[in-house]
């Protein structure tokens, strides 16, 4: 295995439905710093689509034909469901191949425990895509809080909601949460990570789940988390898939000013369209959608960052060669997973 500055960290993606088709293939063959070298899919549309993206790209239909090819690789990056994240990094592991995780990292805080110590007697890194770290919103709100913007912050309210109660169409829809399903464990694995980036650790936590779908045996589909973190701030976290009107985004209140922002970060679709990472629309959020900064009565829009996604992965090119530390360390993954884990066993 060679991770060498010269040549391109040689990479598979195992799974082509939304994480490996609409996230980790565009973004991986958009860098430079690597080769998409095998897509894994049992799925004969998905595998000729596959082919037809990345005709350079090997497709095989099992991870286990991925893995006879190990020789050949440094990266796995697995889009697969959580239930199947703990066996397929272990293996990858035990090959001597760097992981990348889809979140939800693993269905329990003791699997990741067990990767992660894998991970470091093996010599391999390990991290989780925790890619909403890079949505335009997020950018600017992080610099925001930097630069002081609203003073001490006291509040901050976060959502990702919609309404679709025709559901997902894909695993989501029927895994339980012991297969790491719930839109707690699917978008409060984000919702969570950015606060805990935003404000630092968590001093204590509560939330409720609730299911409204169809199956009353189901996960859940709509949660509400509230994180009191160390530095005195307040985070207030809703999930909701079946929400007939959706609340702001962010509404953050401090001590000088406020911020609200409406509306979702842009990637996911434009990446969804076929829009790549060069085009110069890509991650820019338009002027009609940024939030504003201010007090009632006195607010203006704020020029939003950039969405990056791609940062995460030229990130992580340099941390496989040494250069840089990972862009997201597994322990920040595993400590939301026990916040969910806590909230799961109370609500």
């Amino acid at each position: 295995m060679s991770t060498s500055t010269a040549a391109p960290i040689r990479t598979a993606v195992v799974g082509f439905g939304i994480s490996g088709g609409v996230f980790h293939a565009p973004l991986i063959q958009a860098d430079p710093g690597y080769s998409l070298d095998v897509i894994v899919t049992a799925d004969p549309e998905r595998a000729a689509e596959a082919a037809r993206r990345y005709p350079g790209a090997r497709i095989v239909p099992t991870p286990q034909a991925m893995f006879a090819l190990a020789a050949d690789l440094d990266l796995v990056v697995l889009g697969t469901p959580p239930l199947t994240h703990f066996d397929l990094a272990a293996t990858a592991i035990g090959h001597g191949l760097h992981v990348v995780v889809d979140k939800p990292f693993v269905t329990t805080s003791a699997h990741g425990e067990e990767l992660i110590s894998r991970a470091a007697d093996a010599g391999v890194q390990l991290t989780v895509f925790q890619n909403r770290r890079w949505d335009a919103d997020f950018l600017t709100l992080e610099r925001l809080v930097r630069d002081g913007a609203l003073g001490s912050v006291r509040t901050f309210e976060s959502r990702f909601e919609w309404w679709r109660p025709e559901g997902f169409g894909n695993w989501r829809d029927s895994a339980t949460l012991a297969q790491g399903g719930g839109i707690l464990s699917d978008l409060g694995a984000h919702l969570i990570d950015q606060a805990i980036q935003l404000f630092g650790p968590v001093q204590d936590s509560y939330g409720e789940t609730a299911n409204h779908s169809v199956n009353p045996d189901g996960a859940d589909t709509e949660a509400f988390v509230s994180l009191l973190h160390e530095s005195g701030v307040r985070s207030r976290l809703w999930m909701n898939g079946m929400a007939a009107q959706v609340g702001p985004r962010f509404h953050v209140l401090g001590s000088d000013a406020g911020y609200t922002k409406w509306g979702l970060d842009s990637q996911e679709p434009a990446l969804a369209a076929g829009t790549g990472p060069a085009d110069p629309a890509y991650g820019v959020d338009p002027q009609d959608s940024w939030g504003v900064l201010g007090i009632d009565g006195n607010a203006v829009p704020v020029p939003a960052e950039r969405g990056n996604y791609p940062q995460f992965y030229a990130e992580l090119a340099e941390a496989l060669r040494g250069q840089r530390p990972l862009p997201v360390q597994p322990a920040e993954s595993l400590e939301v997973l026990k916040i969910i884990e806590k909230i799961h066993a109370f609500a």
